[in-house]
């Protein structure tokens, strides 16, 4: 017996009573045997191995679940990054299925648009090889002018234009207008337009950042607005933008604001701009000198090849690029022949509104009878700003994004806080 282990019993045994002569048999309440166990007595040396051991398993089970852990979080990870990598071949793959598919139109359309802005100029490289994509490129600046007497273009619109081809003969197109302005929205197959006609031309002007001395970045459409107490703009001109990280210190082209050149680069771009009798002037390759001749109080240039319509008097040029098929978000300025000024600014990069291209461009001119047009920057600059449109055209709030409740007109869809630029065309208050 383990001297350990101590066991005690408590037995009594009571022997059976017997009453009287029927010796009857009187039971008595069968005995309780009671064990008794009592707690194991181990040696100090034993229980201390005990708690030696339990003090491992202890461990060794927090060890266990750290690993557990550990091996969760690696595989979650494993699991995420092998999904990502799978998206990015299948896109890749996509996109080089249509690079080298069958479909030179759909290759076109997304290597142009693609073209459209500073950030995503390398992507078509990465498919095609650079003679091809220059030769896409080339071929989209291929103009197909189409001419049309100005007598005819005015008969065929008649007197008064509402917008995107709708013609209504008397009708007062100003008798709603808020600010001596108004605001339209059009959509197209492919893009959301907004257009703000502004019927007084002296109120359009070129807002610029800094005086382009100092080497300040470029200022937001907010805060434009705000400093000049504008009521509305959109984005201007060219400026430095390698990798969509140009801070837009400075413009590229000849500028001028407020009937002062205020930057003169000597670089020749398309050159759109306003006189000192309020008609817009649309060209390209313009001089200082030749500038100074014409009398010109503010303008802004943009690359070249972007002058959509003009005319020399008698006819209209409407210069159509078939083979641009490239959307993207698009800014564009014109003027009717009653001198109202027309803003247009389209969304893009979204399921809704992938863009306009542009001949779209041209279209929505013509459809508010315009007689001069030029694109201006786009991408990630298109922009339009109007002060509290919201409330002056009672649109619901809830559906506005956090910029368009400062006041911006379109959806940016840039991934940032909307650019900063050098310059703007704004538009100054009644009075």
């Amino acid at each position: 017996m383990d001297p350990r282990k101590v066991f005690s019993y408590d037995s009594t045994y009571i022997p059976p009573v017997y009453n009287g002569r029927k010796k009857k048999l009187i039971r008595h309440p069968t005995p309780v045997r009671t064990r008794v166990v009592q707690e194991e007595v181990r040696s100090p040396e034993r229980q201390k191995r005990t708690d030696v051991r339990r003090t491992e398993r202890s461990k060794n089970a927090e060890k266990s679940s750290g690993i557990t852990v550990g091996c969760v979080i690696r595989r979650t990870l494993l699991v995420l990054f092998t999904i990502l990598l799978l998206a990015v071949y299948s896109v890749l793959a996509l996109c080089n299925t249509i690079a080298k598919g069958p479909s030179v139109t759909v290759r076109n359309l997304l290597v142009l648009s693609a073209m459209q802005a500073s950030a995503t100029k390398w992507a078509p490289g990465l498919f095609l090889d650079k003679e091809t994509v220059d030769q896409i490129v080339s071929d989209s600046e291929v103009i197909s002018t189409d001419v049309i007497s100005l007598e005819e273009y005015q008969k065929n619109l008649q007197t008064n234009v509402s917008g995107d081809g709708d013609t209504t003969s008397g009708a007062d197109e100003w008798a709603n207008a808020k600010d001596g302005m108004r605001l339209d929205i059009i959509s197209g197959s492919t893009y959301k337009a907004y257009v703000l006609l502004v019927k007084d031309p002296s109120r359009v002007y070129v807002g610029t950042s800094s005086d382009y001395k100092s080497g300040k970045m470029g200022i937001r459409i907010f805060d434009i607005a705000a400093r000049d107490n504008a009521v509305a703009a959109i984005n201007g001109g060219e400026f430095y933008d390698v990798g969509g990280q140009g801070t837009g210190d400075n413009p590229i082209g000849l500028t001028y604001s407020r009937g002062a050149c205020v930057w003169n680069d000597g670089y020749r771009r398309t050159f759109i701009g306003f006189d000192s009798e309020n008609r817009m002037i649309v060209t390209e390759k313009m001089t200082k000198a030749e500038a100074d001749a014409l009398g010109i109080r503010d303008a802004v240039s943009f690359q070249t090849g972007n002058v959509l319509i003009d005319h020399d008097g008698d006819n209209l040029h409407l210069y159509y690029a078939d083979s641009n098929t490239g959307t993207a978000q698009r800014t564009a300025i014109g003027q009717r022949a009653d001198g109202a000024v027309i803003l247009l600014v389209t969304d893009g990069r979204t399921a809704s509104s992938l863009g306009a291209t542009h001949n779209d461009v041209i279209d929505i001119m013509v459809s508010y009878g315009a007689v001069s047009a030029a694109m201006l920057d786009g991408g990630s600059s298109a922009m339009m700003y109007y002060e509290d449109y919201y409330t002056k055209y009672s649109i619901d709030t809830s559906t506005l994004d956090q910029y368009q409740l400062r006041g911006l007109v379109n959806k940016y869809k840039a991934f940032t806080n909307p650019r900063r630029i050098p310059t703007y065309f704004l538009v100054a208050k009644e009075g």
